[in-house]
């Protein structure tokens, strides 16, 4: 598999209850996806279509927990191709960015839409 994009960032808030935020938001998702559930290592893996993988780690921070998202292509054989379709992720990059960094502001306030 081949990462196209990572990032990360921390919520203040431990990892366990972070873990079990970032669980109940991948389930509760309206898309069709294979979701792949690691409790002892805080890692999620959803998997849809034929390249998506979207993976997740939640370790421990100074500040609290460290959330790190890959975005993977996860084709087989012609994995270019997923390249190709995509124009190249122009902006993909960026796009990334900003739904991660809303994600965690709704990790950190544990979905209430109040941070603090």
């Amino acid at each position: 598999m081949r990462t196209i994009v990572e990032v990360s960032g921390v919520v203040p808030a431990a990892p366990t209850e972070v873990f079990a935020r970032l669980e109940r938001q991948l389930t509760a998702s309206d898309y069709p996806m294979k979701l792949e559930v690691d409790r002892s290592r805080r890692f999620l893996a959803a998997q849809g279509g034929w390249w998506y993988r979207g993976e997740y780690e939640v370790a421990d921070d100074p500040a609290g927990s460290r959330v790190t998202h890959r975005f993977r292509n996860a084709a087989t054989g012609q994995w270019w191709a997923v390249l190709l379709a995509n124009r190249f992720f122009a902006g993909f990059r960026d796009r990334v960015g900003a739904g991660f960094r809303a994600m965690l502001a709704e990790l950190g306030d544990g979905g209430t839409g109040r941070n603090g």
